[in-house]
C-alpha cells in the first residue's frame, strides 16, 4: 500500500472482470498464477485482451496446489504479494494445503477464485451446480486472514482493497476472494470509479509501548548470561539488521529457528543447533517472533514413543516475549502452538522495536561502561562455542566425504561451493535444516527455508515463485530439493521450463519418506515387534524414481542420479552454468537418509 496508485490506461473497462484486472494493475502485480477453470473465463479473458497479459502476466500452472505454493514462495522472496486464481469448488480444494501453508507462514497470497452462477435461473445442468457453493470462502476461511464474495461489480473495488491491505498488514497472511460469474460477466452500462489507493493506507506498524523498553533495557543490563531466540525477525531488514546490532552490543548469542533467516550463519555469536549448551547457562531470553517457543527451549524426546519435551532452562531464567503471532490465533487449527509461560509479553512489531531497542541501549553509556567486562567475556565465551560447533562440522564433513550413499554433509558444502562466486538464495530446504549451518547465509533473506504447515508438496513450487520474484535481479536460487516432496508437485517442472525459470534444483534422493521410517522403528521398540518391517509402505523403491529422466521429459536440463561422490561437483558445475543462461537445472542426487 505504500505505492501510490498506477494511473490506469484507456480501453475503458466494459465487462466485471476488467475492473478486477483494473485492480490488479492498480496495484502494481506482476504475476498471476493460474490452472484454467470455466468459472474465471471471464477473469482470464481480461487478463489476456483487456489487461495485455502484462503486469500482471499469467504464469500457467498444472495444479491449482502449486499456483498457490508459486505465490508464497514469491512472497517470501519478494515481501510483496502474488495473485493466484483457483477454480470454483474444485480448484479451491486442490489448493487448501498450500493455502494454509501460506497461513501458517503468515505470508500474504491473493487467492482468488470464480463460483455460480449464484442465480440458479441462470445455471447449465450439472457442471454449475457441483462447481458451486454457498457460500464458497466456508472451505477456507479457517486459515485465511480474510473472505469475500463481491454480489456486484460497484463492489469489487473494495473487496480488493480490504483484501490487499488485510493481507499485506502484520501479521500477514492470505486471503480469499471470490468472483461471481455473473460479476465477471457482466457488460457495463458506464464507468466503474475507481478509487484512490492513497485513501487507504496501510496501518502503521505497531510498536512497544514505553513499559516495555524500561523493562527490557532494565533486565538485558541487569542479566549475566541473556540468550536470543528468533524465528520470523528476518521477515523484514530492519529487523535483520537491528537483531545483528543487538546481539554484537551486548554480546547475546543468537538460536535461529529459521522460520526466516534471521542472523548470519558464521557469525561469531550464532549458535544455533546448540541450544543445549547454551539456555542451561541463561538467565533471561529474549524471545523474537517465535510463534512456538516450546520447540525452541526444548529438547525433543521420541525415545521409546516418548513425546514430552526435555526443558533445556533454568525455570527461574526470566523470558520475554516479543511479536504479533497472537493476533492470527483461530480455533480451528492449533498453529498457535503450546501457550507461553513468560515474564513480559509485548506486542509489537520486532522490526519497529529491535531498531529503536539498540537506540535506546547505545544511549545507556555508563551502564555499557560498568558492563564493559562482562560482556567482553561473554563475547570470548560464545566465540568459543561457535568454534566448536564449527569444528564439530568440519569434523563430520571429513569423516562422510567419501562415504556412499553420498553423505548429505557433502552435498552441502559442494553446493555452496559451486556457488560462492553467486549472489545466490537458498529458497527451501530439507525437514531438519541441516543445510542451513553449511551454506554460510550472512545476508538478509538469503535463506528463505522450507514449510511452515508441514504439508509436502511446497518445495518446488514455492522455489519457482522465489525464482521468478529474483528474475533479473543476478540473484542465483538454489532450492534443495527432498524427493518424497517433489513427487507431490513434480509436474512445477514444466512451468519451470516453459517460463525459462532460472532455478538450480538438487533433489535429495534418499528414497523414503524417512520421517515415517523413525516413527515405525519408535514404535517397532515400544511394541517389542520386527525393526526391520519399519520401511514398509514407506521406502520410494523398486523402481527408484528417475528424477533426472522426469525433468528432461517437462523440458528442463538434468542430470543423474548421481551415486559417486567424485562425479557430484562436475554435476553442480555443469548445471550451474545451465543456470546463468536462465533456465532451470536438475541434479538427482542420491543420499543417505540424514
Amino acid at each position: 500500500m505504500s505505492k501510490p496508485a498506477r494511473k490506469i490506461e484507456k480501453p475503458r473497462a466494459e465487462y466485471g472482470s476488467d475492473v478486477i484486472v483494473d485492480m490488479l494493475k492498480a496495484f502494481e502485480f506482476d504475476y498471476i498464477a493460474l490452472n484454467p477453470g470455466a468459472t474465471f473465463r471471464g477473469l482470464h479473458n481480461s487478463l489476456v485482451n483487456y489487461g495485455g497479459n502484462r503486469a500482471p502476466e499469467m504464469i500457467l500452472c498444472p495444479h491449482e496446489e502449486i499456483t498457490v505454493a508459486l505465490a508464497h514462495g514469491y512472497a517470501r522472496a519478494s515481501g510483496k504479494p502474488m495473485a493466484a486464481a483457483v477454480h470454483n469448488i474444485v480448484g479451491l480444494q486442490h489448493a487448501a494445503m498450500a493455502i494454509y501453508n501460506a497461513w501458517c507462514d503468515r505470508l500474504p497470497v491473493i487467492v482468488m477464485g470464480g463460483t455460480g452462477p449464484m442465480d440458479t435461473a441462470l445455471r447449465r445442468p450439472w457442471i454449475d451446480w457441483v462447481h458451486t457453493a454457498l457460500v464458497q470462502g466456508n472451505l477456507v476461511r479457517d486459515f485465511v486472514k480474510w473472505d469475500d464474495q463481491p454480489g456486484s461489480v460497484e463492489a469489487v473495488p473494495d473487496a480488493f482493497i480490504r483484501a490487499y491491505r488485510l493481507a499485506t498488514t502484520d501479521p500477514m497472511g492470505p486471503v480469499y476472494l471470490c468472483w461471481d460469474s455473473e460479476v465477471q460477466e457482466k457488460k457495463l452500462d458506464g464507468e466503474i470509479p475507481m478509487p484512490s489507493l492513497d485513501r487507504y493506507p496501510a496501518p502503521l506498524p505497531m510498536q512497544a509501548p514505553e513499559e516495555g523498553f524500561e523493562k527490557t533495557i532494565k533486565w538485558l543490563l541487569a542479566a549475566k548470561a541473556p540468550a536470543i531466540v528468533a524465528d520470523w525477525v528476518g521477515r523484514r531488514e530492519a529487523g535483520f539488521n537491528a537483531l545483528v546490532e543487538l546481539a554484537e552490543l551486548l554480546a547475546i548469542p543468537v538460536l535461529d529457528q529459521f522460520g526466516r533467516f534471521n542472523f548470519p550463519v558464521k557469525h561469531p555469536l550464532n549458535l544455533t543447533g546448540m541450544a543445549n549448551k547454551v539456555l542451561g547457562e541463561t538467565d533471561l531470553l529474549l524471545v523474537l517472533d517465535v510463534p512456538d517457543l516450546e520447540g525452541g527451549i526444548t529438547q525433543r524426546a521420541q525415545e521409546a514413543g516418548r513425546r514430552r519435551p526435555i526443558p533445556l532452562m533454568s525455570p527461574s531464567a526470566k523470558i520475554i516475549n516479543v511479536g504479533l503471532d497472537d493476533l492470527l490465533v483461530r480455533a480451528w487449527s492449533h498453529d498457535f502452538n503450546k501457550l507461553r509461560e513468560v515474564d513480559l509479553s509485548i506486542m509489537a512489531d520486532t522490526s519497529v522495536f529491535l531498531p529503536e531497542l539498540v537506540r535506546r541501549l547505545k544511549a545507556e553509556k555508563e551502564s555499557l561502561k560498568k558492563n564493559a567486562s562482562t560482556i567482553s567475556q561473554r563475547r570470548d565465551r560464545w566465540a568459543k562455542l561457535h568454534a566448536e560447533r564449527e569444528e564439530n562440522l568440519s569434523r563430520e564433513l571429513k569423516k562422510k566425504w567419501d562415504e556412499k550413499p553420498i553423505s548429505t554433509t557433502r552435498l552441502y558444502t559442494e553446493i555452496a561451493e559451486a556457488v560462492k562466486n553467486e549472489d545466490w538464495v537458498l529458497t527451501n530446504g530439507t525437514s531438519q535444516g541441516k543445510e542451513n549451518l553449511y551454506m554460510p547465509g550472512a545476508k538478509f533473506n538469503q535463506i528463505l527455508g522450507k514449510y511452515k504447515g508441514g504439508g509436502l508438496g511446497y518445495g518446488l513450487p514455492a522455489s519457482l515463485g522465489a525464482a521468478l520474484a529474483h528474475k533479473g535481479s543476478g540473484k542465483f536460487c538454489v532450492d534443495i530439493q527432498p524427493d518424497g516432496c517433489l513427487l507431490f508437485t513434480i509436474s512445477s517442472l514444466w512451468t519451470a521450463a516453459h517460463y525459462e525459470i532460472p532455478l538450480l534444483i538438487v533433489v535429495n534422493s534418499n528414497r523414503s519418506y524417512y520421517n515415517d521410517e523413525e516413527h515405525q522403528e519408535r514404535m517397532a521398540v515400544l511394541r517389542k515387534r520386527p525393526v526391520e518391517n519399519k520401511t514398509v509402505g514407506i521406502r520410494i523403491e523398486e523402481p527408484a524414481v528417475d528424477f533426472a529422466a522426469n525433468a528432461k521429459s517437462y523440458g528442463v536440463w538434468s542430470t543423474g542420479p548421481v551415486t559417486e561422490p567424485k562425479d557430484l561437483a562436475k554435476a553442480l558445475r555443469d548445471a550451474v552454468k545451465v543456470v546463468k543462461s536462465g533456465k532451470p537445472a536438475l541434479v538427482d542426487v542420491v543420499v543417505q537418509m540424514r
